[in-house]
């Protein structure tokens, strides 16, 4: 089928008629010809027409150097050239207007000058809907909550940086599975029944709530989930949005806030329970010594020793609770850190066996803390004591000091079994203890939790690979800018 050739005069007034601009350059840069919509996009005078381009003042962007040349070479070679969103000047916009601009060479008659066309068509909307895209694509994926994209059938399209974060699966690994991959055994198949329904639902097509879901390695998470529904405009659901704030962070700090509100209520009933006992106990060691001075007898002697001996026992306990029930301010002044660490593995030289090597690591500088020196060297001292329990007169503890961004660290490692990990959260609490029957009170590690927390730091345990438990003491580094409140002022 061969295509029969345009009627000139309708060729004419369908160019007229075009809505994108049109112009036709003769050698050696005349604009002979250009249609209505080319003055209404460009905003150019009518009489531009018989001027030769080369002398148009470049105000626009239309007749920028580029365009320029590649007229000329379209002219002379017959070479085309595109010049996609070409930025103008001349309109009244607020961010300006965006222009396409083609340069095609025209066929010529022999010994006909040769002439070039000259399209453009206005793309403002087209570039101000591919930044709003790229601003919005943005924000997906700088948001710092998980975000997921999914399609009608909850078949994920994709997921930003914040979710690949939070759940520990890749990009490539949630695109084209569903959110059920994260999705926990703890939360009710109630809860995900009712997000359906609310989602399918044409009057409201979005749903909220806090749900549990579990990362990679298991770890419940728990989240403020929100879906909304994304409809096209027909008013269909097309895809869905999730946005979910994990709120691991938050619930555990208020599980420590209530551990530590727990910890202030056994202290005051340890108190309370101390003086209590203190006052019998006082009683029985003034029999005691009463009976020593009556009797000779050998066997009730040897039965006072006894008693006595479990009377200083009971003795300690109560000092422990005393000293656990404590919780004046300390008075603070600028300590070295390192300082304190080399006193308290000092002061237990000769008091444990000679068979543990400490290993002491610190750094070439002061590492300065606001603290009292008297209770920073008590909880280091019960830190190396519980350590040379655990290796059993056998073995290496490393001692390092060391700063981290804002926060000067002490950790202190030993080379024992470790803790049995069921244990490991309950290691800070009152009366709990790893030591056999009557050898701990379970006070010692919740003193030094209630004196770190006192200067406003931390104190952690873990078990370390390659070696037995570790316990990390975290200070506010200080700076010595400015006097800082005693810890614990207000």
């Amino acid at each position: 089928m061969t295509r029969e050739p345009l009627d000139p005069e309708l060729a004419a007034s369908a160019l007229e008629a075009a809505p994108m601009a049109v112009a036709v350059i003769t050698a050696p840069g005349t604009i002979a010809w250009a249609n209505p919509a080319y003055f209404a996009v460009t905003g150019r005078p009518t009489d531009l027409l018989g001027t030769d381009f080369h002398t148009i003042p470049e105000t626009d962007g239309t007749w920028s150097p580029a365009i320029r040349a590649a007229v000329d070479a379209a002219l002379a070679d017959g070479a085309a050239s595109t010049f996609p969103a070409v930025k103008a000047r001349y309109r009244e916009h607020p961010h300006g207007a965006y222009l396409d601009v083609d340069v095609r060479p025209l066929p010529t008659r022999p010994a006909e000058p040769s002439r070039a066309l000259l399209v453009i068509r206005d793309v403002t909307d087209r570039v101000a809907y591919q930044e709003e895209s790229t601003v919005f694509h943005e924000a997906f994926r700088s948001s710092t909550n998980a975000m997921q994209l999914t399609d009608s059938d909850g078949v994920m399209l994709d997921v930003n940086p914040a979710y690949e974060r939070v759940y520990g699966y890749s990009r490539a690994e949630c695109i084209g599975r569903k959110p059920n991959l994260v999705r926990s055994r703890a939360t009710p198949k109630e809860v995900y029944e009712e997000m359906w329904r609310a989602l399918k639902d044409p009057d409201r097509g979005h749903w909220s709530g806090e749900i549990l879901n579990r990362d990679r390695k298991g770890r419940e998470r728990p989240v403020i989930l929100t879906i909304t529904a994304i409809r096209n405009a027909r008013g269909a659901f097309t895809h869905y949005l999730g946005v979910a704030v994990d709120l691991s962070e938050q619930r555990s700090r208020e599980l420590r806030a209530a551990h530590a509100d727990r910890l202030a209520s056994v202290g005051q009933l340890a108190a309370g329970v101390a003086h209590e006992i203190n006052t019998p106990l006082a009683n029985v060691m003034l029999v005691a010594e009463n009976l020593r001075r009556r009797s000779e007898d050998p066997w009730v002697l040897q039965r006072l020793d006894a008693l006595t001996e479990q009377v200083d026992v009971a003795a300690r306990i109560v000092r422990g609770l005393l000293d656990f029930s404590r919780r004046e301010e300390p008075h603070a002044t600028v300590l070295d850190l390192t300082e304190v660490a080399k006193e308290a593995i000092e002061f237990l030289k000769g008091k444990q066996s000679e068979n543990v090597e400490v290993r002491a690591s610190y750094p070439s500088g002061p590492v300065p803390v606001l603290g009292n020196r008297g209770q920073l060297r008590q909880v280091l001292t019960n830190i190396l004591n519980n350590a040379y329990d655990a290796i059993g007169g056998t073995g290496t503890i490393w001692v390092s000091v060391r700063r981290q961004g804002s926060r000067s660290e002490l950790e202190i490692v030993d080379s024992g079994p470790g803790i049995d990990p069921a244990a490991l959260p309950q290691i800070f609490e009152p009366f709990f203890t790893t030591k056999p029957e009557g050898r701990g009170t379970g006070l010692g590690l919740a003193i030094c939790h209630g004196i770190v927390l006192s200067h406003h730091g931390t104190i952690s345990a873990r078990n370390v690979p390659g070696a037995g438990a570790g316990l990390l003491v975290t200070l506010p580094w200080h700076d010595g800018t400015a006097a800082d409140p005693s810890p614990g002022a207000t």
